[in-house]
């Protein structure tokens, strides 16, 4: 099957086609995104209104861009992948609508897909996916989740923040440091340059059992070091450092402790947070030391993108599941409520 991916949770466009008769990373296609930083930065923070609106715009230009990089014409569709859920109800509905649309007028089969298990699946349209039991650590701006994934469509949550997403912590954090809109990226770069153990911060909630996490203290923590401190361009990237050394250090320790829960050695990570280079290299040290992999999408694949809803879209309609033909999303949808892939 081709099936063509539609993301539209937020604050990204995303289109992809995902070609089920190829393998590994030739199976994509093409894809291609579209931002809304510069539409929200004014604003310091995402305006629904105007994230729906500028789908509205940017939708069916991205799909004839993308189709012409694949080679295809539109009639060379065999399926319609879209994101039906979490995320913001007016940007959803556009995705579902042109989506539905165009399922409708090519006669081809459509399935919503859950936005999460589009991240979580992300790392498996590599050339050597990991294959289940795996541990999964979905980490972005809205979301921190450890899921325990027994096979595709099958889930159980280990655990999650209690209060502020990792990325979303990132991106607070950035604010109070007087870094500009999209502020999570900007720390991480700041963090670079800092230098690591002059500022040092709580992992949260890890001298405790348990899986969960919170972040808001953490962000409380570096608000109060950081009105104490000379505020020097120095100090700023010391404290960004510290911060991002707490966050990396609370995420691969109860990354760990969730491997030991489920009796596995493989980790896949997924999310926009997961494109951190120090992240990464952390987790990766960790789960080698343990005889286990870490496995990472691209990091043009971490943010939302359309790729992944192909990719999970795909993996629905070669089992057969279809969606309604109403166009109908879920804001707030439990990925344990999914379907096992038959």
């Amino acid at each position: 099957m081709r099936v063509l991916g539609i993301e539209s949770s937020c604050d990204e466009t995303g289109v992809a086609v995902y070609d089920t008769a190829l393998s590994g990373a030739a199976a994509l296609r093409a894809h291609a995104i579209y931002s809304q930083i510069a539409l929200h930065a004014e604003y310091g923070g995402v305006v629904p209104e105007l994230a729906s609106r500028d789908h509205v715009r940017k939708a069916l230009p991205l799909i004839r861009q993308t189709l012409a990089e694949a080679g295809l014409s539109v009639r060379d569709i065999d399926g319609v992948a879209y994101t039906a859920g979490p995320g913001l109800v007016g940007a959803l509905l556009v995705g579902a609508g042109v989506a539905r649309a165009l399922a409708w007028a090519l006669e081809v089969p459509a399935v919503g897909v859950h936005h999460m298990e589009g991240h979580l699946l992300a790392p498996l349209m590599g050339d050597d996916p990991p294959r289940p039991p795996f541990v999964a650590l979905l980490v972005s701006g809205g979301h921190t989740q450890l899921v325990a994934v027994e096979a595709i469509g099958r889930y159980r949550l280990l655990g999650e923040t209690l209060d502020d997403a990792a990325g979303e912590a990132f991106d607070k954090t950035a604010k109070l440091m007087g870094l500009p809109y999209p502020g999570g990226p900007q720390l991480a770069a700041l963090a670079e340059r800092g230098t690591p153990g002059r500022f040092r911060f709580a992992r949260p909630m890890t001298d405790r059992p348990g899986l969960d996490f919170s972040f808001s203290g953490l962000k409380t923590q570096v608000l109060l070091a950081w009105q104490g401190s000379d505020k020097a361009e120095g100090t700023r990237a010391d404290i960004a450092r510290g911060f991002e050394d707490a966050v990396v250090d609370t995420l691969a320790i109860k990354c760990e402790r969730a491997l030991d829960a489920a009796g596995c050695d493989t980790l896949v990570v997924a999310g926009g947070v997961g494109a951190n280079r120090r992240l990464r290299a952390r987790l990766q040290a960790m789960a080698a030391a343990r005889g286990g992999r870490a496995c990472f999408p691209p990091p043009a694949l971490c943010t939302d993108n359309g790729a992944m809803i192909a990719f999970a879209g795909a993996l629905r309609l070669q089992a057969g599941q279809r969606s309604g033909e109403a166009v109908s999303v879920t804001p707030r949808w439990d990925m344990a409520t999914l379907p096992a892939l038959v």
